[in-house]
């Protein structure tokens, strides 16, 4: 499965979330290590789901890039 995980910069460095898995979340202090972490995050959150015996929910988050002129 590939879930989409929303990454953003902050005072002191990045945090990160996932839409379609709620209260799934990180933060780092290098884009690479939020992502890092967030790719735990994931897995981690899904263990714990599946050993509860809770649904897991199939990614549905899409995403699109807006350009627009400076």
């Amino acid at each position: 499965m590939r879930y989409l995980i929303v990454i953003e910069r902050t005072a002191t460095g990045y945090s990160a979330y996932c839409p379609d898995l709620p209260g799934c979340v990180a933060a780092a202090v290098s884009l690479e290590a939020a992502e890092r972490e967030m790719r735990d995050a994931v897995a981690f959150h899904i263990e714990g789901l599946r050993r509860e015996g809770l649904p897991v929910p199939e990614p549905s988050a899409r995403y699109s890039v807006v350009e627009v002129s400076a």
